[in-house]
């Protein structure tokens, strides 16, 4: 069967080996100028056919990311150990995502289930917390942005990808009871705006796992997803209820099978019933031939040959204005040739504007074992190449980025060489703010005795303990997410370190 194997399971395993090397200047357009109004609307979100809409009526489209880390054993968001979870969110909505679909596992919920890998020098502010109430914070941090936000049951427990809703040791009641609780705290709050049921339900190797329509309460996905949808819109009836595909579904044409999550074409025989139909969302992954080579990447037609076969999966339901369709997953390493031109026929396929197909890109962690992400591996600069693909298709939260910017700063300082009397050393400053920093000025504190005698990527000069470093006349500006590395020499003693950085407006923390 032509289904996605257990590569997946890679992308959730901890990876702490960060690369130290700074991969260079990213310097991009926080969002496309194409992406113009939809934004994030006002209120809670509903289907009106293939469209979504705020509570005003007016059309809303997610283009979002996804930053996982919570349904893993370290019951939290991956890259907390390395920088601050507000720069990060900031860092997001500067580049232009406006939805963030967060995955979690029953088990982060449960008692004990105690975060890990986190460097809260970075974080303080998230010094014994709980799994779920670090999503808070990440909620509401998303919220001051104008973000959106959904929640993605991803598997019970931190160990791997079920193909089941439910397993012996959390049962279908559980799933749906921890449903009902997540819908109960969130009630009112107009950031989180859906509920993904379940990541991935799939077929397994010899027969058995997830069906589509197949009428056995035990497997049949369609069925089970009723009954959670329905559960949750009984306790909060504004939440979308998003519902993935399955991988192989039989006698709807060829090919029966394909993605895990990815095949929803046994939904125009059997469709998703709920007590809110408008509440209804379906959701496909997607994925390029790196992450599993897949047949019909080396169809001799390819890529004309992917139009059809997104029709047959998932396309049909927006064409037809059926439902809406999130493509809550797709990513690639782009190290295969068709990758690139995959995620380019994709995103064309997906349409521009308000009215073009949802989506939540996989991934903002760098350490997706099959497909990378949009952050490098030092966590912080852009994979601007990757970005590129999207950006045109970005609406960034609250309108159109109207929203006033926000400042932010991360500072990573580093001594390079010493010498008897003197030390060069590097200031890397990144932008995390919302908005552009046009002429932007640094400023940090030196210990007493301490003298910059010069510098270079800016103009650095010194008043007392105070050092100054001005924008260069070739790069007056500083891009939301944009990072510039300033140089300078100094005599005096390297140690202790320079204190008190900023940005602009902004005080950084260490990055």
């Amino acid at each position: 069967m032509t289904r996605r194997t257990s590569v997946k399971a890679w992308r959730s395993r901890t990876l702490k080996c960060l690369i130290a090397a700074l991969v260079g200047l990213a310097s991009f357009t926080a969002v496309s100028p194409t992406a113009s109004a939809a934004g994030t609307g006002s209120g809670y979100w509903s289907a009106r056919g293939a469209q979504l809409v705020d509570a005003k009526g007016d059309p809303v489209r997610m283009t979002g990311i996804n930053w996982f880390g919570s349904e893993t054993a370290n019951f939290t968001f991956h890259g907390l150990w390395s920088r601050n979870y507000r720069d990060m969110v900031a860092q997001m909505a500067g580049l232009g995502y406006n939805t963030i679909r967060i995955p979690y596992s029953n088990q982060m919920l449960d008692a004990g289930s105690a975060p890990t890998s986190i460097d809260l020098t970075k974080n303080p502010d998230l010094a014994g917390l709980s799994g779920i109430q670090i999503i808070d914070k990440v909620i509401a941090e998303a919220g001051t942005r104008g973000m959106r936000v959904i929640l993605d049951r991803h598997r019970p427990d931190g160990a791997g990808q079920s193909p089941l809703w439910y397993t012996a040791a959390y049962p279908e009641s559980r799933w749906i009871d921890d449903w009902k609780t997540l819908a109960a705290r969130y009630k009112g709050n107009t950031t989180v705006v859906g509920a993904d049921l379940h990541n991935e339900p799939h077929a397994v190797s010899g027969g058995g796992g997830a069906c589509w329509g197949c009428g056995d309460q035990a497997v049949d996905w369609r069925l089970a997803a009723e009954r959670a949808g329905n559960a949750i819109l009984a306790v909060n009836p504004d939440w979308l209820i998003i519902v993935e595909g399955v991988d192989c579904v039989a006698g709807t044409g060829s090919p029966q099978c394909g993605w895990w999550g990815g095949n929803l074409s046994g939904a125009r025989q059997f469709p998703v019933r709920l007590s809110k139909p408008g509440k209804l969302v379906y959701s496909a992954h997607e994925y390029a031939t790196s992450v599993f080579a897949q047949p019909w990447f080396d169809d001799p037609a390819f890529p004309a040959n992917l139009p059809a076969l997104w029709d047959h999966w998932f396309g049909y339901l927006e064409k037809e204005n059926i439902a809406p369709v999130l493509l809550g997953e797709f990513g690639t390493t782009l190290r295969d040739p068709r990758d690139g031109v995959w995620l380019r026929e994709l995103m064309r396929y997906s349409g521009s504007g308000p009215s073009g197909m949802d989506f939540t890109y996989w991934s903002w962690n760098p350490n997706s074992g099959d497909t990378g992400g949009i952050l490098n591996d030092d966590w912080t600069t852009v994979n601007t190449v990757k970005h590129g693909y999207l950006s045109p298709y970005l609406i960034p939260p609250s309108g159109g980025g109207t929203q006033e910017p926000r400042p932010g700063c991360t500072a990573a300082y580093r001594v390079e060489n010493t010498w008897n009397g003197g030390f060069t050393a590097s200031l890397r400053l990144t932008n995390t703010g919302t908005g552009a920093i046009a002429n932007w000025t640094a400023t940090w504190t030196v210990p007493s005795g301490v003298q910059v005698t010069g510098g270079w990527n800016a103009t650095v000069a010194q008043q007392g303990s105070t050092v100054t470093a001005t924008a260069p006349a070739w790069a007056p500006s500083l891009a939301a997410g944009a990072n510039v590395t300033i140089g300078f020499q100094a005599n005096g003693a390297a140690s202790p370190a320079p204190s008190e950085f900023r940005l602009g407006t902004a005080s950084c923390t260490a990055g």
